[in-house]
């Protein structure tokens, strides 16, 4: 051994890669998205560009059609002004503020003559993701079906994707899905902001009955979210747009995501393209609304697991 080489235990130690540590460091993390976008989008053009090229020869025979009755279809038009309209209201009264200037009160009367059947000291933040998923449900379904159902009377709801017909013909595909969609999911879960993030309902863990009735409250924003963007959204349109009114959607479908983990709002476009073109293949929103559930079931029990806090006892309290 030479004078100056040293024991092999005195070596220093190589240094270890760590590659979510490396995944988390800002400059690395804001421009993640791009690569995996680039890599999905070849993919899901393949997947999807015999549907994408129907809708626009559908649209552009409709769109002549309607040329040459000298008329103009102002579906679109309508459908981009309840957007914006019931996305602001939501945005400004859908959430806890409402709920704790206006809903809380109220509820606190209730319980003064009905303490039994409402019961703010254990239920309240739960009370608060109620008021949540109403406003969803009337602002996603109530008020444009019924506005769009005015404006548009010959027009059938059953055609924005409530059909059933085909629904088992293109089961497989859900599963296809779930299949790409599961690995992404672990990695999204591997971000130190989920365990804390999900699920929204923080006293989920108190209970299984908590866990019930905050996951039928999600699942109905959920379903309602899903006649919207990939139902009468896309059904209204795609007469005019053709495949446009998928890319179209994606847009306010990205934003609503806004203040979730930053890897998963991103996801929300690939979601918002690949749900929708789903939708226009199948003529219906059922597939991928047992998607969309199924993810976000999985993610909420994944975050509850991670942090050991699956629900041991079945009523609060008990």
């Amino acid at each position: 051994m030479s004078p100056t080489a040293l024991p092999s235990e005195a070596l220093p130690a190589a240094p270890s890669f760590n590659l979510l540590a490396w995944l988390e460091q800002a400059h690395v993390k804001a421009f993640l998205p791009i690569p995996i976008l680039a890599l999905l989008a070849p993919v899901v053009w393949l997947f999807f560009r015999s549907t994408w090229l129907e809708l626009d020869y559908d649209a552009q025979r409709e769109r002549q059609k309607t040329l040459a009755a000298g008329k103009v279809d102002l579906r679109p038009a309508l459908m981009f002004v309840i957007a914006g309209i019931v996305l602001t209201m939501q945005e400004y009264y859908g959430g806890r503020g409402t709920y704790d200037q206006f809903i809380r009160p109220w509820l606190a009367k209730q319980q003064a003559v009905y303490p039994k059947l409402v019961q703010l000291g254990r239920y309240d933040e739960l009370y608060g993701y109620a008021w949540w998923s109403l406003t969803r449900v009337v602002g996603y379904v109530v008020i444009p079906f019924a506005v769009y159902k005015a404006c548009f009377p010959k027009d059938s709801l059953l055609d924005m994707g409530l059909r059933l017909r085909g629904f088992r013909q293109h089961a497989w595909i859900y599963g296809l899905c779930l299949a790409v969609v599961v690995p992404s999911m672990l990695l999204v879960a591997k971000q130190p902001d989920f365990g804390t993030y999900y699920p929204f309902y923080k006293q989920s863990s108190r209970s299984w009955f908590d866990l019930l009735m905050w996951e039928g409250m999600y699942f109905a924003q959920f379903f309602a979210l899903e006649l919207f963007f990939r139902g009468i959204w896309l059904g209204s349109m795609r007469k005019s747009l053709g495949s446009m009114a998928i890319f179209s959607m994606c847009v306010p479908y990205a934003m609503i995501h806004y203040g979730k983990p930053y890897l998963e709002a991103h996801g929300a476009i690939v979601a918002g393209i690949v749900l929708g073109s789903l939708s226009m293949k199948t003529r219906s929103i059922y597939l991928g609304f047992l998607l969309h559930v199924t993810v976000a079931l999985s993610m909420d029990l994944l975050a509850l697991w991670q942090r050991k806090a699956l629900p041991a006892v079945f009523w609060p309290g008990g």
